[in-house]
C-alpha cells in the first residue's frame, strides 16, 4: 500500500477542516477560484466545470449557483448561454478588479509607499447603526479609522475603494465620501505618521491573524520541503490547496494596509507570511495545473486554453529551488 506523504496527510487536514466550517462563504471562494486559476486562462469557465472544482471543499451545486448568480447581479460575471449549458466570463470590471487585486496578491515584496496617506471623509452625517456597515466594509480594505468620520489609508486606490463599497451593497457610500489626499508637512515619516498608525489600526489584532495563517500553512510548507516523495501532494489536492491559501492570504490582506517598513515592528509577521505563501503557492502550482487541464471546460465541451505566461511570474517567478521553503 502506498504510503501517503506527512505533506499529503497535512494538506489533507487543512482541506478537510474547510469543508467542516459551518458557515461557507460560495461567492468569495469563487471570486478566488476565478482570480487565480480562471483568470489566467481567458476568464471563462463552464459552470459545471466549477462545481466539480468546488464539490471536495463542501460546496455544492446549489450553494455555486446560487453563488454565480449573486456574482452576475454585482456585475462580476456575466452570463453566455450555450444551449443547455453556459459559460460564466469575467465582466470588463471584474477583470480590471482582479488585475488590481493581483498586482498585490500576487507582488514579491509589498508596494513602495509614496508618503502620502488616502483619506475618505465621511461628509454626510450618520447614525451609529448606519455608520457600522460603511466602518465595517472600510476595515476589509484595509483601512484605518481616525475619529468617528475620518478613514484612512496608505495606498488604496481611492476610486477602487468606493466602487468596492457600492460593489458590496452600500451604493450610497461613494456620495457620503470625500476622498483626498494627504502628506506630513515634513515630507517624510515622523512621529506624526508613527502616531497616526497606532491611532487608526490595531496591528496586534492583524498580527494574530497572520499567526494563525502561519500555523494553518507553514507546517505544509516545511513538510513539503523535508519530503522525499516525488509527488508528495496529489493533483486535485494541490489545487484544493493552493485555491484555500490564495482565498486566506486575499482575505488576510484586505484587512491589511500594507503599512511601510519603517511604521511596522521589527519582526512584522506579515514579512514572513508573504514569503511562506510565496514558496508553498509556488511548490503546488504545477500539479495544480496538472488537475485544472484535466477539469476545465467551456459550455461547448472545449477545454480551457494554457494560463497565459504571465502567471507564472507570480510572487517573483516560478523558481522553487532558488527559494527554499519558508521556516516561519
Amino acid at each position: 500500500m502506498k504510503r501517503c506523504s506527512s505533506a499529503s496527510t497535512l494538506a489533507r487536514a487543512r482541506i478537510d477542516a474547510h469543508r467542516q466550517q459551518s458557515r461557507v462563504h460560495a461567492g468569495a471562494l469563487i471570486i478566488s477560484v476565478f482570480g487565480d486559476a480562471v483568470a489566467p486562462r481567458g476568464g471563462r469557465l463552464w459552470v459545471g466545470s466549477l462545481i466539480r472544482l468546488l464539490q471536495p471543499l463542501g460546496i455544492d451545486e446549489r450553494l455555486v449557483r446560487t453563488a454565480v448568480s449573486r456574482l452576475a447581479k454585482q456585475a462580476w460575471l456575466r452570463i453566455e448561454p450555450h444551449g443547455r449549458r453556459a459559460d460564466y466570463l469575467l465582466t470588463e470590471a471584474g477583470q480590471r478588479r482582479f488585475e488590481e487585486a493581483s498586482r498585490t496578491i500576487y507582488a514579491a515584496r509589498p508596494r513602495a509607499w509614496d508618503g502620502r496617506w488616502r483619506l475618505l471623509l465621511l461628509v454626510r452625517e450618520l447614525d451609529a447603526k448606519a455608520r457600522e456597515p460603511l466602518r465595517r466594509a472600510l476595515a476589509w480594505q484595509g483601512f484605518g479609522q481616525l475619529g468617528a468620520d475620518c478613514f484612512v489609508h496608505p495606498g488604496a486606490d481611492l476610486d477602487e475603494a468606493l466602487q468596492a463599497l457600492a460593489t458590496e451593497g452600500l451604493a450610497e457610500a461613494p456620495a457620503q465620501l470625500l476622498p483626498l489626499l494627504a502628506v506630513d508637512a515634513r515630507h517624510g515619516l515622523g512621529r506624526s505618521d508613527a502616531d497616526l498608525v497606532r491611532r487608526a489600526w490595531n496591528l496586534d489584532e492583524l498580527a494574530q491573524a497572520y499567526a494563525q495563517f502561519d500555523a494553518g500553512y507553514g507546517p505544509i510548507a516545511r513538510a513539503l520541503q523535508a519530503d522525499g516523495a516525488a509527488e508528495p501532494i496529489a493533483p486535485e489536492d494541490a489545487f484544493l490547496l493552493r485555491t484555500l491559501l490564495i482565498h486566506d492570504w486575499r482575505r488576510l490582506l484586505l484587512r491589511d494596509p500594507e503599512l511601510p517598513d519603517v511604521l511596522l515592528p521589527a519582526l512584522w509577521p506579515g514579512r514572513a507570511a508573504r514569503e511562506l505563501t510565496r514558496d508553498l503557492y509556488r511548490r503546488l502550482l504545477e500539479p495544480s495545473e496538472r488537475h485544472l487541464d484535466a477539469l476545465l471546460q467551456l459550455a461547448d465541451g472545449q477545454a480551457l486554453p494554457a494560463p497565459h505566461a504571465a502567471s507564472g511570474q507570480r510572487f517573483g517567478g516560478p523558481s522553487v529551488a532558488a527559494q527554499p521553503a519558508s521556516t516561519v
